[in-house]
């Protein structure tokens, strides 16, 4: 009998990642079969812990000596930063002018939701790496944002979305900190003792990543079938949806490539930018809206599901056009001081 194992992996012709086709399965799942009763009671404390856990293994998995090593391409960092949570969130409120008739109140809340969230990880390094970028700021970069997002990203959603993202009280600034916050700095406290633990698991809790969000995305999707607020998206709203984010993909996709030589930055730390600055992350946006948007958090995930697909498959192409570039002539520049620029970095997967 061969020792080898089957995986079940997509056709190489399928733009779609595996993961994404499991969360349209959660969806349809949540569609056909909601949870009602006290099952959507079970479901909804599994998915708070499940939540709670994610920011804990974030907190444990973030080297704190690394975070602050990175500081040495701060302009760099700054760059990413400022598109992410200042650039982006702009845009986000600039969508208000579509409503009523492009898109509909939940949906534009959500579409300002997605500016929100922090750039992805694993996604940009990737992608910096096929196209010969400078793979080790895009590491810190995409740290660096997702660790301003854990504590920013609800401070913007509270003073733009206001009463759209259900309501900002004292018990919803609660939930915040108890859910969020407070996990993700025992991760930070205890990395000491279970950072190696973390390592040597690394695929197993891989495993448990995705499957919590799967478990949120459930539970919130069930809670908008029970309210019935998913008739309020017929297929135009979807579309108009689509061609909205869509156009902030490009708009963002032509500003950190053009915006970073503008400022000087050379080839490999443009591909960074424009990977880590033009991006938003699921993993981290998902578990946020289940505890900003409560009952209505199924509308206002919808937007950066979409985005998120959009933004793996144009990054894709993006990298691999990138990749065949000719080999670029080195030359000094103030920006490549430092560890972080030499180009012989990579990452191995």
């Amino acid at each position: 009998m061969s020792s080898r194992r089957r995986t079940l992996t997509p056709p190489s012709w399928l733009p779609v990642d595996a993961y994404i086709l499991a969360l349209v399965g959660t969806v349809v799942l949540a569609a056909l079969l909601p949870a009602r009763g006290m099952a959507a009671d079970v479901a909804g404390g599994a998915s708070t812990g499940a939540v709670a856990l994610l920011f804990f293994l974030y907190g444990a998995r973030l080297s704190t000596a690394e975070a602050l090593d990175g500081l040495k391409h701060w302009r760099l960092h700054l760059t990413v930063l400022a598109c992410t949570f200042l650039v982006f969130p702009l845009l986000g409120l600039a969508s208000k002018g579509l409503v009523p008739f492009v898109l509909t109140p939940e949906l534009q809340a959500g579409f300002l939701f997605l500016c929100l969230v922090p750039s992805t990880i694993q996604s940009s390094i990737a992608f910096t790496s096929i196209a010969r970028g400078n793979v080790p700021a895009a590491i810190c970069a995409g740290s660096f944002s997702s660790l301003t997002g854990i504590f920013l990203t609800p401070l913007l959603a509270a003073l733009l979305l206001g009463s759209a993202g259900g309501g900002f009280s004292a018990d919803s600034l609660l939930k915040i900190v108890l859910q969020l916050l407070v996990p993700f700095l025992a991760g930070q406290l205890l990395r000491r003792w279970v950072g190696g633990f973390l390592t040597r698991h690394k695929k197993v809790l891989g495993l448990v990543d995705r499957g919590s969000i799967l478990l949120v995305v459930y539970t919130a999707f069930s809670e908008g079938m029970v309210a019935g607020i998913w008739s309020q998206v017929t297929p135009a709203r979807l579309g108009a949806l689509l061609a909205a984010e869509a156009v902030l993909l490009a708009v963002m996709l032509a500003l950190t490539w053009y915006g970073a030589r503008r400022l000087g930055f050379g080839r490999e730390d443009r591909i960074a930018i424009q990977f880590a600055g033009s991006k938003k992350s699921l993993a981290a946006g998902l578990p946020m809206a289940s505890v900003l948007f409560g009952a209505h958090a199924s509308l206002a995930v919808l937007p950066l599901m979409l985005f998120h697909q959009m933004q793996l498959m144009v990054c894709a192409v993006i990298a691999k056009r990138r990749s065949r570039d000719p080999e670029p002539v080195r030359e000094p520049a103030a920006t490549d001081a430092g560890p972080l620029s030499h180009p012989a970095a990579t990452v191995t997967s």
